[in-house]
This record gives structure tokens, sequence and C-alpha cells, in this order.
């Protein structure tokens, strides 16, 4: 049974649908850092939707193809609770809910939907159509987690931490023709599940359009935005 967000609450860029078959109690602030509990466990699950109004756009499309490969993504971030650090080195999931999709496809999906609407490139997929694609971007997804905390580390609050290294790959020798580390530290107002989803919308709206125009960019693309 899926349940539509209620009309008053906010609906910045990202969706909610509910896989539960009950709502999920709010998590009050800082006690809503919970292990990953009961697999079996009905999950409210959250999706990340960057506005397109924010990508930039080409003047005209490139005659080239560029696959995004799904960014590497380690250890505690390889799964689709959403994680938050009480400390550099630990590692906690908020309780009752999760992500649509793991941390790298749901940051390579942001990224194909970005440069689609960017109208940048002749295609820009997961996966090439045919033997190959002319450009490859991969890329490593080394923070991808809400932290206890203000934007320099210090002090009460929390932040969402978002850190996309990347490399746009030749695929016919290989080659590395650009490299470039995009990161974003963003303050949530809590660790309740819709702040916390909103404040991790926000980071990726600073980082999705800001990816797509150094590849077109760096492709050659002239932009009109």
């Amino acid at each position: 049974m899926t349940k539509a967000l209620p009309a008053t609450l906010p609906r910045r860029g990202f969706l909610l649908s509910s896989l539960a078959l009950g709502a999920a109690g709010a998590l009050p602030g800082c006690a809503a850092i919970g292990a990953l509990g009961d697999a079996a466990a009905p999950l409210d699950t959250y999706d990340l939707r960057v506005d397109p109004g924010l990508v930039a756009r080409a003047a005209r499309p490139l005659a080239r193809s560029v696959i995004i490969e799904e960014p590497e993504v380690a250890g505690a971030l390889d799964t689709d609770r959403i994680m938050i650090r009480p400390s550099p080195r630990a590692a906690q999931y908020l309780p009752g809910i999760r992500w649509a999709e793991a941390p790298g496809p749901l940051w390579q999906g942001l990224i194909v939907r970005a440069l689609e609407d960017s109208a940048g490139v002749r295609f820009a997929g997961r996966r090439p159509v045919g033997p190959g694609g002319d450009f490859a971007l991969i890329g490593v997804l080394s923070d991808f987690q809400a932290e206890l905390g203000g934007p320099d580390g210090e002090g009460e609050g929390v932040t969402v931490h978002i850190r996309y290294s990347a490399r746009l790959v030749r695929e016919s020798d290989a080659a590395i023709i650009a490299a470039r580390v995009f990161e974003t530290r963003t303050p949530a107002p809590a660790t309740d599940a819709l702040p916390l989803v909103e404040a991790f919308n926000t980071a990726a709206e600073a980082l999705i359009p800001a990816v797509s125009r150094w590849v077109l960019t760096t492709l050659g693309a002239r932009l009109t935005s």
C-alpha cells in the first residue's frame, strides 16, 4: 500500500513513498539514531529529486554519448539504510526508513537525469546503446551520510556530508581526460526523517548540477544557462 505525502508537509525536491502498512513514528532528535534492526520490518522509503531548472542547458547536443558508471561505495555506506555518524569512526542507521536505492545507484540516476535534462549530449545512460559509449563518468562516493555536529565538524546540530570524486574517461583508449572532487556539507535541522531527507536533497541540488556542467564543459558543450 503506497501512501501519498501529506499536503501539509514540505515537498521540496524529494519524493516520499511508504512501503509500510502503517506510518512510522517521528524520529525524536538524536534518539532517532539506531541499529539496523529487523530486516523484515516495514520501512518508509525516500528518494531524491533535483529540480531540472537548476541544471544548465546546452545550446545544442554534442554528438557524444556518456555512460555514467555506478560510483564505488565502500563499507558501511553500501546499504539502502540512511546512515548517520555520531563520530568519524562510528556508523549507525536511522530506524524505520531507507533510500529507494542504495547510494551508488541513487547517485548514478541523479547524474543521468541531470545530463538528460541538459540536452547536452546525444545520449546519457547507465549502460551503452550498442557496443560502447564515447566517454564514461566513473567515480567514488566516499561520503553520503548525516553527521552529528555543524558543517565545520564542531558544536551541536546535524550536517549532511556528500563527497564524490569523479573522473571522465575516453572509452577509445581509457584515458582520463579530467578529474574533479565535488563536496558539500549542508546543515539539517534535526534527525527527523523529513527534515533530514530535505537536507540530503539540498546537498544533491548543490552538487548534481555542478557535475553535469563540468561534464558538458569538459566535452566542449556551449551552455545557455
